[in-house]
């Protein structure tokens, strides 16, 4: 029997989002699902009963009577106490949960002998999971909108400018982390025009802050910083004391600093001082990110942005939902995923794999039982690194082995045939057999030669410029094609199959021109910004 999916109206406050939105419904109800949505539950987020009614779903009023009549219900923000209350025993719950910071609802939920799948918990470093990964999805939402609710708190201009009334120098933005967030604020700052600077414990994303526009900092003292799953890890009291200096470094040069520092399972470490904010300039802004779990500045109010020593200091924790449509449609296809990972038959049941890894770490109560934390994944094995070849012998002064270098009279007498065998093409061929012939030798030679030295990347857009520029068809067509110059060999002219066999040649040589630069242009574009 199929299942019913239902989807309750957010009660937290100044919560927007909604879990489902309605193009996602009709692709639930694709997958043999009944979904039913609470009055209301899409309003702020733009999305009105209509539209879901409009898809199929069906709209109930109250919330006790959605999570009573539902199998499996969607949410974004963990549930209350009062909503654990109404839901329904041996129900499923999917969304976030955090079960390291709410043991409590975890006890809830099992009394209930409910099955939860935490999107939270998702193994990120699993390729397959990035399609169901919502924390990515609510981070890159969240860094866009840290650098807007900055530019709001911000007195002037991003971008520099040089107007009649004077000069504004660009704005000066430092992002203290660059993961998923730091990076979209990253992309989104250097966009606006400014000057961004960006640090974080892991030095691979050097080469990431850069493609995006800014400059990465680093921190003089060598420790990696990568904790694995996408996350950093704590650090040394050494690298933090190097890390808490540099910051004090760019907290007085800034204008704006934007923390993105978390470290799963703990509060958010503290990396600007009371000391650093007093540092900075009047009017600057801070946007910490990390307010949630405590923040990563010690002025920090979570949920308010205040002003201290003359800093704004912007504590929002619902960064996400202040982009409500857009957060919520991203988010309800990640659910989606989730649902069609459990739901391969299509049949309108959810199963839930304990084999599968990604459903596994998704899964922190089943059936009651609480499965949380999870084992660890299991990651493909890395192939052992093959020993270095033994060097080979010298070879014999009269010994050819394999792979041994050609000796030098065998050498010279490859050449020397060489050279005869051209002599007598020279000497015997037709002349425009030898124009032609040394014609097809040379772009042998150049056409090896640039591809061997052209990274294998490019080798796609290459060849289909390639393609597209070499359609030398092209001019012998058109030649058919043609009237001849001199009319009085008019009986010369070729015949009407000759001149069938050119249009057709040129219409597909055309084909292969435009196609060639489209299929580049395409490749191009996914390298530039």
């Amino acid at each position: 029997m199929a299942s019913r999916i239902g989807v309750p109206k957010e009660t937290a406050e100044g919560e927007k989002r909604v879990a489902t939105v309605p193009d996602v419904v009709a692709k639930l109800i694709k997958l043999g699902f009944t979904v039913a949505v609470q009055s209301g539950a899409g309003d702020a987020a733009n999305f009105a009963d209509d539209t879901y009614r409009a898809v199929g779903a069906e709209i109930v009023a109250t919330a006790a009577e959605l999570w009573a009549g539902s199998d499996i219900v969607f949410k974004v923000r963990p549930p209350s106490a009062g909503e654990v209350a109404l839901m329904r025993e041996g129900g499923m719950l999917v969304g976030f949960v955090w079960p390291a910071q709410n043991p409590e609802l975890m006890q809830q939920l099992a009394a209930k002998k409910a099955t939860v799948l935490a999107i939270d918990s998702l193994p990120r470093q699993l390729s397959r999971a990035q399609k169901m990964d919502a924390l990515t999805s609510m981070a890159g939402i969240s860094g866009y909108r840290a650098v807007i609710e900055a530019a709001n708190a911000f007195g002037r201009f991003f971008n520099g400018q040089v107007t009649a009334a004077g000069k504004i120098p660009p704005a000066k933005v430092f992002i203290a982390g660059a993961g998923v967030a730091g990076l979209a604020a990253i992309g989104t700052a250097a966009n606006l025009g400014a000057i961004v600077r960006a640090n974080d414990t892991r030095a691979e994303v050097a080469d990431q802050v850069v493609s995006l526009g800014g400059e990465f900092v680093k921190v003089d003292y060598e420790e990696e910083g990568s904790g694995g799953g996408g996350y950093a890890k704590v650090m040394s009291e050494g690298f933090q004391q190097a890390q808490r200096a540099m910051y004090a470094q760019q907290a007085a040069d800034a204008d704006i600093i934007i923390t993105t520092a978390l470290i799963p399972g703990k509060p958010a470490p503290k990396l600007i001082t009371a000391e650093m904010v007093r540092s900075m300039k009047p009017g600057s802004v801070i946007v910490d990110m990390a307010a949630e779990q405590g923040g990563n500045c010690e002025l920090t109010v979570p949920g308010q942005a205040v002003v201290r020593e003359g800093v704004t200091i912007v504590g929002y924790t619902d960064l996400a939902s202040r982009l409500a449509k857009q957060s919520s449609t991203l988010y309800s296809t990640n659910l989606l995923r989730v649902v069609e990972e459990m739901c391969k038959a299509k049949d309108g049941v959810a199963r839930v794999d304990m084999e599968d890894d990604a459903i596994r770490g998704l899964t922190v109560v089943k059936d009651g039982a609480v499965t949380w934390p999870p084992p660890p994944p299991k990651l493909p094995a890395v192939a052992p690194k093959a020993k270095p070849a033994a060097m080979p012998a010298a070879p014999k002064a009269h010994g050819h082995g394999a792979g041994a270098p050609m000796a030098a009279g065998t050498l010279a007498i490859v050449f020397a045939v060489g050279a005869i065998a051209f002599a007598l093409v020279g000497l015997y061929a037709p002349a425009s057999f030898l124009a032609h012939f040394t014609v097809f030798v040379l772009a042998c030679f150049v056409g090896y030669m640039v591809v061997w030295n052209v990274t294998p990347a490019l080798h796609t857009p290459l060849m289909s410029v390639t393609n597209a520029i070499s359609s030398i068809i092209a001019i012998g067509a058109l030649i058919q094609i043609a009237p001849p110059l001199d009319a009085g060999v008019a009986a010369d002219r070729p015949a009407a199959l000759i001149v069938g066999l050119a249009v057709f040649a040129l219409a597909l040589t055309g084909i292969n021109m435009i196609g060639g630069f489209a299929v580049t242009q395409r490749m191009l574009a996914m390298f530039r910004k």
